[in-house]
């Protein structure tokens, strides 16, 4: 964020930012919101005008949490086709792992989950999507 957007509408006055949300929501803040939240808030929708807001996941969600669907905590797995290669570098070497009907293979070797290939690659409990990017 630019830390000059943040500091100019730290200067204006509560009435300024008043006007700022109407423009912006077509509507007045909600009754008793802090002049913090306010500028926090306008910096956050400048910000997303600027740059872009949230992913198209990211705004699903939320419009099924405002309309009360019950959502479920964790995502749906994503699934791989058989076959897939995932390549990841690592404290400069590359692994290459196979996506294969029942889990995945390294170096032979067949893994139920990507999780336990990252495990044993680094030695470290990591999520397997996340270290080899195809989380969401």
């Amino acid at each position: 964020m630019d830390i000059s957007m943040l500091a100019d509408l730290a200067g204006l006055p509560r009435a300024d930012l008043v006007v700022r949300w109407q423009t912006l929501y077509g509507a007045p803040p909600p009754r008793g919101m802090s002049q913090r939240l306010m500028i926090g808030a306008l910096a956050y929708a400048q910000q997303a005008k600027q740059q872009g807001g949230a992913s198209a996941a990211l705004s699903r969600r939320l419009a099924k949490l405002i309309a009360g669907t019950p959502i479920s905590e964790a995502p749906a797995p994503r699934v791989l086709k058989h076959g897939a290669r995932l390549v990841r570098e690592w404290n400069g070497k590359t692994y290459t792992v196979e996506a294969v009907e029942n889990g995945f293979i390294w170096k032979g070797t067949h893994f139920r989950s990507l999780s336990a290939v990252a495990r044993a690659i680094t030695g470290a409990r990591w999520s397997g999507p996340r270290f080899f990017g195809i989380d969401t």
